[in-house]
């Protein structure tokens, strides 16, 4: 058996290990932002007066259009 062989295999499984723990923790960290943004722009929303309308209009949003 090629030991130099092993080793540099399990330091390659090692290293890309290694490498999806950063990429699933950027992810987690990004997802964290994007829901802080959303709920910073939703409260935003919820917080601008409406005298002129009606009480019907402007208290839904439309996320399917």
């Amino acid at each position: 058996m090629d030991i130099a062989g092993i080793a540099k295999a399990a330091s390659s499984i090692a290293e890309t290990g290694n490498k999806q723990e950063v990429d699933i923790a950027v992810l987690r960290r990004a997802q964290q932002i994007e829901k802080s943004t959303a709920t910073q722009l939703v409260d935003a929303i919820q917080s601008v007066p409406t005298p002129n309308l009606p009480a019907h209009l402007g208290s839904k949003i439309n996320t399917t259009a």
